[in-house]
Protein backbone atom coordinates (compact mmCIF):
# COMPACT_ATOMS: atom_id res chain seq x y z
CA UNK A 1 0.00 0.00 0.00
CA UNK A 2 1.34 3.59 -1.20
CA UNK A 3 0.32 7.21 0.14
CA UNK A 4 -0.83 7.91 -3.55
CA UNK A 5 -3.34 4.78 -4.11
CA UNK A 6 -6.79 5.51 -3.77
CA UNK A 7 -6.99 2.42 -1.48
CA UNK A 8 -4.92 4.69 1.38
CA UNK A 9 -6.60 7.65 0.66
CA UNK A 10 -10.24 6.80 0.91
CA UNK A 11 -9.83 3.82 3.25
CA UNK A 12 -7.19 3.20 5.17
CA UNK A 13 -6.21 6.64 6.19
CA UNK A 14 -9.45 8.35 7.17
CA UNK A 15 -10.27 5.38 9.19
CA UNK A 16 -7.24 5.41 11.21
CA UNK A 17 -7.63 8.92 11.82
CA UNK A 18 -10.98 9.16 12.90
CA UNK A 19 -10.09 5.87 15.08
CA UNK A 20 -7.19 7.33 16.36
CA UNK A 21 -8.51 10.54 17.65
CA UNK A 22 -11.39 8.43 19.35
CA UNK A 23 -9.63 5.98 21.70
CA UNK A 24 -8.27 6.77 24.58
CA UNK A 25 -4.49 7.83 24.73
CA UNK A 26 -3.28 4.36 26.67
CA UNK A 27 -4.47 2.47 23.44
CA UNK A 28 -3.59 4.50 21.07
CA UNK A 29 -0.02 3.05 20.57
CA UNK A 30 -1.47 -0.07 20.27
CA UNK A 31 -3.61 0.94 17.48
CA UNK A 32 -1.07 2.69 15.50
CA UNK A 33 1.44 -0.82 16.37
CA UNK A 34 -1.96 -2.51 14.61
CA UNK A 35 -2.40 -0.68 11.67
CA UNK A 36 1.20 -0.36 10.85
CA UNK A 37 0.89 -4.27 10.94
CA UNK A 38 -1.79 -4.23 8.30
CA UNK A 39 -0.62 -1.58 6.38
CA UNK A 40 2.96 -3.95 5.61
CA UNK A 41 0.60 -7.39 5.47
CA UNK A 42 -1.09 -5.62 2.72
CA UNK A 43 2.13 -5.62 0.57
CA UNK A 44 3.93 -8.36 2.45
CA UNK A 45 1.78 -10.90 3.72
CA UNK A 46 4.01 -13.61 4.37
CA UNK A 47 7.22 -11.14 5.56
CA UNK A 48 5.43 -9.83 8.03
CA UNK A 49 5.86 -13.19 10.51
CA UNK A 50 9.62 -12.62 9.34
CA UNK A 51 9.65 -9.22 10.63
CA UNK A 52 8.19 -9.97 13.69
CA UNK A 53 10.00 -12.53 14.89
CA UNK A 54 13.31 -10.82 13.77
CA UNK A 55 11.56 -7.98 16.54
CA UNK A 56 11.21 -10.36 19.25
CA UNK A 57 14.85 -11.64 19.04
CA UNK A 58 16.36 -8.29 18.66
CA UNK A 59 14.28 -7.29 21.36
CA UNK A 60 15.82 -9.83 23.72
CA UNK A 61 19.34 -9.46 22.56
CA UNK A 62 19.40 -5.71 22.90
CA UNK A 63 17.98 -6.28 26.38
CA UNK A 64 20.53 -8.34 27.38
CA UNK A 65 23.44 -6.29 26.07
CA UNK A 66 21.88 -3.46 28.08
CA UNK A 67 22.06 -5.67 31.19
CA UNK A 68 25.48 -7.41 30.22
CA UNK A 69 27.84 -6.90 33.54
CA UNK A 70 30.73 -6.72 31.47
CA UNK A 71 32.28 -4.92 27.93
CA UNK A 72 32.73 -8.67 26.22
CA UNK A 73 29.46 -9.56 26.94
CA UNK A 74 28.03 -6.31 25.30
CA UNK A 75 30.33 -6.52 22.77
CA UNK A 76 28.94 -10.00 22.04
CA UNK A 77 25.29 -9.51 22.30
CA UNK A 78 26.20 -6.38 19.75
CA UNK A 79 27.16 -8.72 17.24
CA UNK A 80 24.62 -11.01 17.23
CA UNK A 81 22.09 -8.05 17.07
CA UNK A 82 23.94 -6.69 14.21
CA UNK A 83 24.41 -10.36 12.43
CA UNK A 84 20.83 -10.91 12.52
CA UNK A 85 19.60 -7.87 10.77
CA UNK A 86 22.79 -8.14 8.25
CA UNK A 87 22.09 -11.58 7.80
CA UNK A 88 18.24 -10.58 6.77
CA UNK A 89 18.64 -8.00 5.06
CA UNK A 90 21.89 -9.76 2.64
CA UNK A 91 19.76 -12.83 2.08
CA UNK A 92 16.73 -10.94 1.04
CA UNK A 93 18.57 -8.07 -0.66
CA UNK A 94 21.49 -9.45 -2.42
CA UNK A 95 20.97 -13.10 -2.52
CA UNK A 96 19.80 -13.05 -6.05
CA UNK A 97 22.35 -11.03 -6.93
CA UNK A 98 25.28 -12.91 -5.39
CA UNK A 99 24.36 -16.27 -7.17
CA UNK A 100 23.49 -14.05 -10.56
CA UNK A 101 26.77 -12.91 -10.65
CA UNK A 102 28.47 -16.25 -9.16
CA UNK A 103 26.71 -18.07 -11.89
CA UNK A 104 27.95 -15.28 -14.61
CA UNK A 105 31.67 -15.84 -13.31
CA UNK A 106 30.74 -19.73 -13.68
CA UNK A 107 29.92 -18.85 -17.64
CA UNK A 108 32.54 -17.68 -18.34
CA UNK A 109 35.11 -20.28 -16.82
CA UNK A 110 32.33 -23.16 -18.46
CA UNK A 111 31.31 -24.49 -15.19
CA UNK A 112 28.39 -25.40 -14.14
CA UNK A 113 25.84 -23.06 -12.59
CA UNK A 114 23.76 -22.96 -9.67
CA UNK A 115 20.21 -23.70 -9.83
CA UNK A 116 18.59 -21.27 -7.24
CA UNK A 117 14.57 -20.00 -6.79
CA UNK A 118 14.50 -16.18 -6.98
CA UNK A 119 14.45 -14.38 -3.15
CA UNK A 120 11.72 -11.80 -3.03
CA UNK A 121 12.33 -8.21 -1.83
CA UNK A 122 10.16 -7.14 0.62
CA UNK A 123 9.77 -3.88 0.98
CA UNK A 124 11.34 -1.12 2.74
CA UNK A 125 13.46 -3.92 4.57
CA UNK A 126 16.55 -1.30 4.00
CA UNK A 127 14.79 0.91 5.94
CA UNK A 128 13.56 -1.01 8.69
CA UNK A 129 17.07 -2.87 8.83
CA UNK A 130 18.83 0.65 9.46
CA UNK A 131 16.41 1.39 12.23
CA UNK A 132 16.81 -2.03 13.79
CA UNK A 133 20.34 -0.78 14.03
CA UNK A 134 20.34 2.19 15.17
CA UNK A 135 18.84 0.44 18.03
CA UNK A 136 21.23 -1.96 19.49
CA UNK A 137 23.65 0.74 18.23
CA UNK A 138 22.39 3.43 20.48
CA UNK A 139 21.89 1.55 23.43
CA UNK A 140 25.79 -0.26 22.97
CA UNK A 141 26.49 3.32 22.85
CA UNK A 142 24.50 4.32 26.02
CA UNK A 143 22.79 6.99 23.72
CA UNK A 144 19.76 5.89 25.71
CA UNK A 145 18.11 2.77 27.42
CA UNK A 146 15.98 -0.10 25.68
CA UNK A 147 12.51 -0.28 25.50
CA UNK A 148 11.00 -1.69 28.66
CA UNK A 149 7.66 -3.20 26.37
CA UNK A 150 8.55 -5.08 23.54
CA UNK A 151 5.22 -3.17 21.58
CA UNK A 152 7.26 -0.72 22.09
CA UNK A 153 9.82 -1.07 20.35
CA UNK A 154 7.76 -3.08 17.61
CA UNK A 155 5.95 0.40 17.11
CA UNK A 156 9.30 1.99 16.43
CA UNK A 157 10.44 -0.60 13.80
CA UNK A 158 6.61 -0.86 11.85
CA UNK A 159 5.89 2.78 12.27
CA UNK A 160 3.90 2.99 8.53
CA UNK A 161 4.26 6.68 7.79
CA UNK A 162 8.01 5.83 7.48
CA UNK A 163 8.16 2.13 7.14
CA UNK A 164 8.86 1.52 3.59
CA UNK A 165 10.77 4.92 2.33
CA UNK A 166 11.81 6.90 4.96
CA UNK A 167 12.99 9.27 6.66
CA UNK A 168 15.01 7.30 8.66
CA UNK A 169 14.51 8.08 12.19
CA UNK A 170 16.71 6.95 14.61
CA UNK A 171 16.08 5.34 18.06
CA UNK A 172 17.43 7.89 19.99
CA UNK A 173 15.39 10.85 18.24
CA UNK A 174 11.74 8.97 18.70
CA UNK A 175 12.54 6.80 21.79
CA UNK A 176 10.62 9.38 23.91
CA UNK A 177 7.62 10.45 22.05
CA UNK A 178 6.73 6.70 21.13
CA UNK A 179 6.80 6.62 24.94
CA UNK A 180 5.09 10.20 25.27
CA UNK A 181 3.64 12.75 23.16
CA UNK A 182 0.47 14.11 24.54
CA UNK A 183 2.11 17.66 24.39
CA UNK A 184 2.61 17.59 20.49
CA UNK A 185 -0.92 16.38 19.66
CA UNK A 186 -2.04 19.86 19.76
CA UNK A 187 -4.58 21.34 17.14
CA UNK A 188 -1.52 23.41 15.62
CA UNK A 189 0.26 20.18 14.82
CA UNK A 190 -2.32 18.13 13.64
CA UNK A 191 -3.09 20.93 11.32
CA UNK A 192 0.45 21.91 9.82
CA UNK A 193 0.55 18.16 9.59
CA UNK A 194 -2.59 18.14 7.13
CA UNK A 195 -0.81 20.56 5.53
CA UNK A 196 2.37 19.18 5.54
CA UNK A 197 0.78 15.50 3.92
CA UNK A 198 -1.05 17.17 0.86
CA UNK A 199 1.86 19.14 0.31
CA UNK A 200 3.75 16.50 0.19
CA UNK A 201 1.10 14.04 -1.83
CA UNK A 202 0.84 16.99 -4.93
CA UNK A 203 4.39 16.47 -5.48
CA UNK A 204 4.30 13.20 -5.83
CA UNK A 205 1.06 13.09 -7.82
CA UNK A 206 0.62 16.25 -10.01
CA UNK A 207 4.66 16.70 -10.90
CA UNK A 208 6.33 13.25 -10.07
CA UNK A 209 3.98 11.19 -11.89
CA UNK A 210 3.61 13.56 -14.92
CA UNK A 211 7.08 13.33 -15.51
CA UNK A 212 7.51 10.31 -14.70
CA UNK A 213 4.82 9.08 -17.38
CA UNK A 214 7.17 10.69 -19.73
CA UNK A 215 10.29 9.95 -18.89
CA UNK A 216 9.59 6.24 -19.21
CA UNK A 217 7.97 6.70 -22.81
CA UNK A 218 10.79 8.57 -23.47
CA UNK A 219 13.22 5.46 -22.60
CA UNK A 220 10.81 2.81 -23.61
CA UNK A 221 12.82 3.52 -27.57
CA UNK A 222 16.20 2.70 -27.91
CA UNK A 223 18.86 4.99 -26.75
CA UNK A 224 20.75 4.90 -29.72
CA UNK A 225 17.63 6.28 -31.73
CA UNK A 226 17.74 9.56 -29.84
CA UNK A 227 19.12 13.15 -30.04
CA UNK A 228 21.51 14.05 -27.44
CA UNK A 229 19.22 17.02 -26.17
CA UNK A 230 16.36 14.36 -26.08
CA UNK A 231 18.38 12.20 -23.66
CA UNK A 232 19.59 15.07 -21.55
CA UNK A 233 16.10 16.56 -21.35
CA UNK A 234 14.66 12.91 -20.12
CA UNK A 235 17.48 12.65 -17.47
CA UNK A 236 16.85 16.10 -16.27
CA UNK A 237 12.85 15.25 -16.19
CA UNK A 238 14.27 12.05 -14.06
CA UNK A 239 15.93 14.14 -11.50
CA UNK A 240 12.72 16.40 -10.99
CA UNK A 241 11.10 13.18 -10.81
CA UNK A 242 12.84 11.75 -8.30
CA UNK A 243 13.45 14.61 -6.41
CA UNK A 244 9.68 15.09 -5.69
CA UNK A 245 8.63 11.56 -5.60
CA UNK A 246 11.28 10.83 -2.82
CA UNK A 247 10.55 14.33 -1.35
CA UNK A 248 6.64 13.98 -1.41
CA UNK A 249 6.77 10.76 0.13
CA UNK A 250 9.10 12.51 2.90
CA UNK A 251 6.61 15.42 3.52
CA UNK A 252 3.54 13.01 3.25
CA UNK A 253 5.49 10.93 6.24
CA UNK A 254 5.95 13.94 8.57
CA UNK A 255 3.09 15.25 7.78
CA UNK A 256 1.19 12.17 8.92
CA UNK A 257 3.43 11.59 11.81
CA UNK A 258 2.59 15.58 12.64
CA UNK A 259 -0.61 14.54 13.07
CA UNK A 260 -0.41 11.92 15.61
CA UNK A 261 2.43 13.28 17.95
CA UNK A 262 5.29 12.73 16.00
CA UNK A 263 8.32 14.75 14.89
CA UNK A 264 10.03 13.16 12.42
CA UNK A 265 13.63 14.77 11.02
CA UNK A 266 13.69 16.59 7.75
CA UNK A 267 15.11 14.76 4.85
CA UNK A 268 15.55 17.08 1.71
CA UNK A 269 16.83 20.81 1.68
CA UNK A 270 16.51 22.08 -1.26
CA UNK A 271 19.84 19.52 -2.91
CA UNK A 272 19.93 20.86 -6.37
CA UNK A 273 20.84 24.43 -5.20
CA UNK A 274 23.98 22.18 -3.95
CA UNK A 275 27.24 24.12 -4.87
CA UNK A 276 29.48 20.78 -4.47
CA UNK A 277 28.63 17.05 -4.36
CA UNK A 278 29.96 17.80 -0.59
CA UNK A 279 27.02 20.05 -0.27
CA UNK A 280 24.42 17.85 -2.04
CA UNK A 281 25.08 15.08 0.45
CA UNK A 282 24.20 17.55 3.26
CA UNK A 283 21.29 18.34 1.30
CA UNK A 284 19.49 15.11 -0.13
CA UNK A 285 18.29 12.78 1.85
CA UNK A 286 19.53 13.92 4.77
CA UNK A 287 18.86 11.09 7.53
CA UNK A 288 20.66 8.74 5.32
CA UNK A 289 23.74 10.40 4.98
CA UNK A 290 23.14 11.10 9.07
CA UNK A 291 23.21 7.80 9.51
CA UNK A 292 25.86 6.72 7.25
CA UNK A 293 28.24 9.27 8.86
CA UNK A 294 27.37 8.60 12.67
CA UNK A 295 27.27 4.74 12.29
CA UNK A 296 29.77 4.00 9.46
CA UNK A 297 31.87 6.49 8.93
CA UNK A 298 32.71 8.05 12.37
CA UNK A 299 33.45 4.17 13.04
CA UNK A 300 35.95 4.22 10.54
CA UNK A 301 37.86 6.78 11.60
CA UNK A 302 35.84 9.84 9.89
CA UNK A 303 37.99 13.14 9.37
CA UNK A 304 40.24 11.83 12.71
CA UNK A 305 42.77 9.71 10.78
CA UNK A 306 46.58 10.19 10.24
CA UNK A 307 46.55 10.45 6.30
CA UNK A 308 44.61 11.30 3.34
CA UNK A 309 44.92 8.12 1.60
CA UNK A 310 43.14 6.78 4.79
CA UNK A 311 40.02 9.55 4.57
CA UNK A 312 39.64 9.08 1.39
CA UNK A 313 39.47 5.50 1.71
CA UNK A 314 37.14 5.99 4.39
CA UNK A 315 34.97 8.15 1.81
CA UNK A 316 34.92 5.60 -1.24
CA UNK A 317 33.59 2.50 1.15
CA UNK A 318 30.58 4.65 2.77
CA UNK A 319 29.69 5.81 -0.43
CA UNK A 320 30.05 2.40 -2.21
CA UNK A 321 28.15 0.60 0.43
CA UNK A 322 25.17 3.62 -0.07
CA UNK A 323 25.33 2.27 -3.44
CA UNK A 324 25.11 -1.12 -2.69
CA UNK A 325 22.36 -0.22 0.50
CA UNK A 326 20.05 1.56 -2.61
CA UNK A 327 19.83 -1.66 -4.76
CA UNK A 328 21.58 -4.87 -5.62
CA UNK A 329 22.62 -4.36 -8.90
CA UNK A 330 25.77 -2.78 -10.58
CA UNK A 331 23.84 0.03 -11.49
CA UNK A 332 23.71 1.36 -8.11
CA UNK A 333 27.32 0.23 -7.02
CA UNK A 334 28.59 2.52 -10.07
CA UNK A 335 26.55 5.10 -8.44
CA UNK A 336 27.92 4.94 -5.18
CA UNK A 337 31.63 4.74 -6.72
CA UNK A 338 30.54 7.87 -9.20
CA UNK A 339 29.11 10.15 -5.82
CA UNK A 340 32.58 8.95 -3.62
CA UNK A 341 35.05 9.99 -6.75
CA UNK A 342 33.10 13.41 -6.23
CA UNK A 343 33.46 13.71 -2.64
CA UNK A 344 37.16 12.67 -2.41
CA UNK A 345 37.18 15.10 -5.85
CA UNK A 346 35.99 18.27 -3.39
CA UNK A 347 38.41 17.27 -1.05
CA UNK A 348 41.50 17.31 -3.34
CA UNK A 349 40.92 20.72 -5.30
CA UNK A 350 37.14 21.08 -6.67
CA UNK A 351 36.08 23.17 -3.68
CA UNK A 352 38.79 25.48 -4.21
CA UNK A 353 37.48 25.56 -8.08
CA UNK A 354 33.93 25.94 -7.39
CA UNK A 355 35.10 28.89 -4.81
CA UNK A 356 36.98 30.28 -7.82
CA UNK A 357 34.37 30.30 -10.57
CA UNK A 358 31.46 31.95 -8.09
CA UNK A 359 28.19 30.38 -6.51
CA UNK A 360 25.89 30.41 -9.70
CA UNK A 361 28.15 28.62 -11.87
CA UNK A 362 29.06 25.99 -9.30
CA UNK A 363 25.27 24.95 -8.72
CA UNK A 364 24.64 24.43 -12.57
CA UNK A 365 28.24 22.27 -12.68
CA UNK A 366 26.93 20.15 -9.79
CA UNK A 367 23.72 19.73 -10.82
CA UNK A 368 24.79 18.30 -14.02
CA UNK A 369 27.19 15.93 -12.21
CA UNK A 370 24.07 14.66 -9.97
CA UNK A 371 22.20 14.12 -13.39
CA UNK A 372 24.90 12.34 -14.59
CA UNK A 373 24.77 10.20 -11.99
CA UNK A 374 21.38 9.50 -11.87
CA UNK A 375 21.38 8.42 -15.02
CA UNK A 376 22.97 4.64 -13.26
CA UNK A 377 19.79 5.19 -10.53
CA UNK A 378 17.42 5.13 -13.98
CA UNK A 379 18.56 2.94 -16.22
CA UNK A 380 17.79 -0.95 -16.76
CA UNK A 381 21.37 -1.84 -16.96
CA UNK A 382 25.09 -1.02 -16.73
CA UNK A 383 25.68 -1.44 -20.37
CA UNK A 384 21.97 0.66 -20.60
CA UNK A 385 23.81 3.16 -18.48
CA UNK A 386 26.90 3.67 -20.35
CA UNK A 387 25.02 4.03 -23.73
CA UNK A 388 23.02 6.74 -22.33
CA UNK A 389 26.08 9.01 -21.26
CA UNK A 390 27.78 8.27 -24.37
CA UNK A 391 24.76 9.75 -26.09
CA UNK A 392 24.55 12.90 -23.31
CA UNK A 393 27.90 13.68 -24.66
CA UNK A 394 27.82 12.42 -28.21
CA UNK A 395 26.24 15.81 -29.43
CA UNK A 396 23.96 14.29 -31.96
CA UNK A 397 21.27 16.68 -32.33
CA UNK A 398 19.08 14.63 -34.80
CA UNK A 399 17.05 12.04 -33.51
CA UNK A 400 15.99 8.73 -35.21
CA UNK A 401 13.11 8.32 -33.49
CA UNK A 402 9.88 10.52 -32.73
CA UNK A 403 8.72 10.57 -29.38
CA UNK A 404 5.38 12.90 -28.81
CA UNK A 405 5.83 14.22 -25.74
CA UNK A 406 2.85 16.00 -23.71
CA UNK A 407 2.08 19.36 -23.21
CA UNK A 408 1.52 18.61 -19.41
CA UNK A 409 5.07 17.51 -19.00
CA UNK A 410 6.55 20.66 -20.58
CA UNK A 411 4.34 22.72 -17.88
CA UNK A 412 5.26 20.55 -15.21
CA UNK A 413 9.12 20.33 -16.16
CA UNK A 414 8.40 24.69 -15.74
CA UNK A 415 7.08 24.17 -12.19
CA UNK A 416 9.71 21.69 -11.63
CA UNK A 417 12.71 23.84 -12.30
CA UNK A 418 11.12 27.00 -10.07
CA UNK A 419 10.65 24.72 -7.36
CA UNK A 420 13.85 23.22 -7.57
CA UNK A 421 16.03 25.84 -8.03
CA UNK A 422 14.24 28.79 -6.17
CA UNK A 423 16.10 28.02 -3.30
CA UNK A 424 18.62 30.37 -4.89
CA UNK A 425 16.81 33.41 -3.49
CA UNK A 426 17.29 33.85 0.03
CA UNK A 427 13.32 35.00 -0.06
CA UNK A 428 12.39 32.10 -0.59
CA UNK A 429 14.31 30.17 2.18
CA UNK A 430 12.70 32.46 4.19
CA UNK A 431 8.90 31.14 2.79
CA UNK A 432 10.13 27.88 3.55
CA UNK A 433 11.29 28.18 7.18
CA UNK A 434 8.37 30.08 8.10
CA UNK A 435 5.68 28.03 6.48
CA UNK A 436 5.46 25.47 9.57
CA UNK A 437 7.75 26.04 11.40
CA UNK A 438 5.49 28.81 13.07
CA UNK A 439 2.62 28.79 14.42
CA UNK A 440 -0.64 28.79 12.42
CA UNK A 441 -2.45 31.95 12.55
CA UNK A 442 -6.02 32.44 11.22
CA UNK A 443 -4.95 34.20 8.20
CA UNK A 444 -2.54 31.45 7.57
CA UNK A 445 -4.59 28.62 8.43
CA UNK A 446 -7.28 30.06 5.73
CA UNK A 447 -4.94 30.38 3.33
CA UNK A 448 -3.32 27.00 3.78
CA UNK A 449 -6.67 25.54 4.08
CA UNK A 450 -8.00 26.57 0.72
CA UNK A 451 -4.95 25.78 -1.12
CA UNK A 452 -4.11 22.24 0.38
CA UNK A 453 -7.92 21.69 0.00
CA UNK A 454 -7.74 22.49 -3.71
CA UNK A 455 -4.56 20.32 -3.83
CA UNK A 456 -6.01 17.47 -2.51
CA UNK A 457 -9.42 17.30 -4.82
CA UNK A 458 -7.05 17.71 -7.45
CA UNK A 459 -4.64 15.11 -6.55
CA UNK A 460 -7.50 12.51 -5.27
CA UNK A 461 -9.26 13.12 -8.95
CA UNK A 462 -5.65 11.74 -10.77
CA UNK A 463 -5.14 8.76 -8.59
CA UNK A 464 -8.37 7.15 -9.26
CA UNK A 465 -7.96 8.76 -13.40
CA UNK A 466 -4.64 7.42 -13.74
CA UNK A 467 -2.96 3.96 -13.87
CA UNK A 468 0.62 5.44 -13.49
CA UNK A 469 1.48 5.66 -10.31
CA UNK A 470 4.85 4.64 -9.50
CA UNK A 471 7.55 5.16 -6.34
CA UNK A 472 10.90 4.76 -7.23
CA UNK A 473 11.99 3.97 -3.55
CA UNK A 474 9.31 1.84 -2.69
CA UNK A 475 11.96 -1.14 -3.94
CA UNK A 476 14.17 -0.18 -1.81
Amino acid sequence: MVFSSSLFLLCFFPVFLVLYYSIPTKFKNYFVLLSSIFFFSWGAPLFIFVVLGSILLDFVLVNQLYKAPTLKKRKQFLFLSVALNLGLLVYFKYFNFFIENTNALFASLHIHQLRFAEVILPIGISFFTFKKLSYCIDVYRNEHAPFVNITNYALFILLFPELIAGPIVRFNEIADQIIDRKKQETLDNKLKGLFRFIIGLSKKVLIANVLGAEVDKLFSVDISTLSTPLVWMGMIAYSFQIYFDFSGYSDVAIGIAQMIGFKFPENFNNPYIAESITDFWRRWHMTLGRWMRDYLYIPLGGNKVKSKSRLYFNLWVVFLLSGLWHGASWNFITWGAFHGFFLIADRIFLLRFYKAIGRIPSIVLTYGIVVIGWVYFRAADLATANAMVRKMFSFEFTSKQSVFILNDFYVMMIIAFILSFAGIFKKYISFQENLFSNSLTNKKTIALGICCYALLVICVSSVIGSDFNPFIYYKF
